[in-house]
């Protein structure tokens, strides 16, 4: 950068910068919000897309410095909107934003497709003064095109790498997203999930990810898969920061109806941010079937983890067993949603994208060809081959099975039998059961292999338990500080 100043800013305090820190620069008159982002833009510029390429940046807002200085301005007339005003916030390209920025799902089908409209969630970020700073690649279609697809890779953006090693998995589906914090190419980020696509690329990038209840952010104007387990959710590089973020995205939003469904509409998250948030707590570890994938060092620095929980005051029940857990297990509900709300979503683009089904998708994908079907659409044929209709008795059987067996005969069973506050799952490998039950997850930094690939501590518990979530995440992360920034990992 041409400005001294800036570049020794970018190079010694953005590198892992807080939303708190930022806010008391910009409130000391010590840096502006064009500043910040024009150092961002810079970081995306040499990391992103020319040192490491990490390529987790789709495309950015070409309105960004404007809408910063427009926020300055607003800051120095009226004050500060809050904790978020003016700050650079990136999100994954399966979020509707009405501005220069496509929505595309990291599809060539899509790649010149606008949205009309905000999604809610964006909405709200714009509300809270937020910056959008720019959209995150991702696995295409939120991996819901292909059976062998790579996470991280788009037809649109190209594979997204992991900036702690190109060796090791970026996670999927929100990569982009979690590359990009992992890289502080922008302050926070919002991916979505199905089943992992928060907590994989969250626990392989080193950072803080919540997968919330569904039901606590509005999915309105999110490019979806299954309107029974999608969710938005922070993904970040401390709990601080994702519980000011998860403050703004929560609401009550009538025109996603599980959303009224919130208990937490209200709720201040930052007041569950205690240190001591682990005494007294008590957590099972599921180590069947889920530890089973770990590798030595990995499963080193688990069992390190829990033996700190033991001293931070937890009640550790180890081994506990959920009920359900070997289960066959499907993806029905996924596959026979997925048609009805694709379908849905796709009225509400531009005609001349010229997609109004999945059937018309299909289509425009063998009409581009291999750039389009590296990997095929299995998937895509296979949710296709339903009516759309949802009343298909193996559908029906299955959302009833799911619903069973991760809550009552799951989930719900052993944390009320044992008398649980949460479990813990290892990285995202837990995320089936609770991602069909719809219940919250957070992952929190736990260190480190012996080659530096990052692991990640995942607390899962019951609906709308985001509290308590917190509470155990942000002790845990206070007395490890586990997170090393990428390039300096060991």
């Amino acid at each position: 950068m041409q400005n001294e100043k800036l570049e020794q800013l970018k190079n010694e305090w953005l590198v892992e910068v807080t939303i708190d820190e930022i806010q008391e620069k910009l409130n000391n008159h010590e840096i502006t919000s064009r500043e910040l982002v024009l150092m961002y833009l810079s970081r995306i510029a040499k990391i992103d897309q020319d040192g490491p390429k990490i390529n987790s940046i789709i495309e950015v807002n070409p309105e960004a410095l404007h809408i910063a200085d427009s926020l300055d301005y607003e800051r120095k007339t009226n004050g500060s909107r809050g904790p978020l005003h003016g700050i650079p916030v990136v999100i994954k390209d399966n979020i509707d934003t009405a501005d220069k920025m496509h929505t595309s799902a990291g599809s060539l089908v899509l790649a010149e497709s606008y949205a009309h409209e905000d999604a809610t969630l964006v909405k709200q970020l714009r509300d809270a003064g937020a910056i959008i700073l720019g959209k995150t690649n991702l696995t295409e279609w939120a991996n819901f095109i292909a059976e062998d697809m790579p996470t991280g890779y788009s037809s649109r953006g190209g594979q997204v790498l992991n900036p702690y090693g190109t060796d090791f998995i970026v996670g999927g589906s929100s990569a982009g997203s979690g590359a990009a914090i992992a890289a502080n190419l922008a302050v926070v980020a919002v991916g979505t999930e199905t089943s992992g696509s928060i907590l994989s690329p969250a626990s392989q990038n080193s950072l803080v990810g919540i997968k919330p209840t569904v039901g606590l952010i509005s999915r309105k104007g999110i490019i979806p898969i299954s309107h029974t387990q999608d969710t938005a959710g922070p993904m970040t590089r401390t709990v601080r920061d994702a519980a000011i973020l998860l403050n703004v995205l929560t609401a009550k939003d009538p025109k996603d109806p599980i959303t009224l469904t919130n208990e937490l509409a209200d709720i201040d998250f930052t007041n569950h941010l205690v240190k001591d948030g682990l005494k007294g707590k008590k957590i099972g570890i599921a180590r069947e079937t889920y530890f089973d994938e770990l590798n030595e060092s990995q499963l080193t620095v688990m069992n390190n983890a829990i033996n700190k929980l033991k001293e931070l005051g937890v009640e550790v029940v180890d081994p506990i067993t959920i009920p359900s857990t070997n289960e066959e297990w499907d993806i029905n509900v996924l596959l026979y949603e997925f048609k009805t709300d694709l379908n849905a979503y796709l009225k509400t683009i531009d005609s001349t994208v010229g997609v109004r089904t999945l059937t018309d998708v299909i289509k425009a994908n063998e009409e581009i060809g291999e750039k389009a079907l590296k990997f095929g659409q299995k998937l895509f044929l296979e949710a296709n081959a339903t009516s759309g209709n949802l009343i298909e008795p193996e559908y029906l059987e299955s959302l009833e099975k799911d619903d069973t067996l991760s809550k009552i005969k799951g989930i719900d069973s052993v944390m009320q039998e044992q008398g649980l506050d949460a479990i813990v799952f290892p990285n995202n490998f837990g995320a089936m059961i609770p991602a069909k039950a719809g219940y919250p997850s957070i992952t929190v930094p736990a260190g480190y292999t012996n080659d530096g690939e990052p692991v990640g501590i995942t607390f899962t518990a019951k609906a709308y338990m985001e509290p308590t979530l917190l509470e155990i995440a942000y002790s845990y992360e206070q007395a490890t500080k586990h997170r090393v920034a990428p390039f300096q990992a060991k």
